[in-house]
């Protein structure tokens, strides 16, 4: 009503193009750890400490290459953002705050997306195995199984992700009950979201936040899991060929 009705979608040229290379690194990693930590717990079978241990380790690398996108979206999805494009919000943070404003939220980030990303593929894992226990290629079982380890994660962590992203934008009215002027590290943020709004401003938005996870784990492993299929079935084509 206030901004427009393209407003929603601001941000969306920065968040795709941090991630094709952070879902790349976080995918490959986490197979690979998956598969060499299932043989070393519980060989020849699925083990959830290898899941979680697994989507910890992607998260390291997926985060740190999303982390400056992250930024960058967050500070333009504002209410009343000054920014009116991309270049012009990396500009800004780096004239005025230098490089190490693009990382500030990367340690907090890592808080909230490890404990997430954990309890995401550990639930993920976990209805595979009773929705889809032959492990066949099923796009109804990924999209669901997607989505509810989406939604399960996502109202877990709703207290970090809110301070996560106060770090990140700075807000006026945090910053206002501030001493030092600027928000860092997670206890600060933690102190100042209570400060503004009590224990309830902890789960601000948990709601918008499960509503967008659970579209965005569906996609992401239904289209995962599908390139996944048609990659590893033209590979054993390949080897009947020979």
């Amino acid at each position: 009503r206030t901004e427009g009705v393209w407003r929603p979608m601001r941000g969306l040229n920065i968040t795709a193009t941090g991630a094709g290379p952070a879902h790349a690194l976080y995918f490959a990693c986490y197979e690979k750890l998956k598969k060499t930590l299932s043989d070393v717990i519980h060989a020849g079978g699925n083990s959830h400490v290898a899941n979680g241990a697994a989507g910890c380790v992607a998260t390291l690398l997926h985060d740190a290459a999303m982390n400056p996108a992250e930024v960058v979206k967050q500070r333009m999805q504002m209410y009343n953002s000054p920014y009116q494009r991309v270049s012009d919000c990396v500009r800004a943070v780096w004239r005025n705050e230098g490089a190490g404003a693009f990382y500030r939220s990367y340690t907090t980030q890592l808080t909230m997306n490890i404990p997430f990303q954990a309890i995401h593929f550990m639930t993920y894992e976990f209805l595979q195995e009773q929705l889809n226990p032959h492990r066949q290629y099923n796009p109804g079982s990924h999209v669901v199984s997607g989505a509810c380890a989406g939604a399960v994660a996502a109202a877990a962590t709703t207290p970090l992700d809110v301070c996560k992203t106060l770090l990140n934008t700075q807000e006026s009215l945090a910053l206002s009950s501030n001493i030092s002027g600027h928000i860092t590290g997670m206890a600060n943020a933690f102190r100042t979201v209570y400060q503004v709004g009590g224990l309830t401003a902890y789960f601000r938005g948990v709601q918008a936040r499960v509503i967008y996870q659970m579209p965005s784990t569906a996609i992401a492993w239904s289209v995962y899991e599908f390139f996944k299929y048609i990659l590893t079935k033209h590979q054993e084509e390949r080897r009947a060929g020979k």
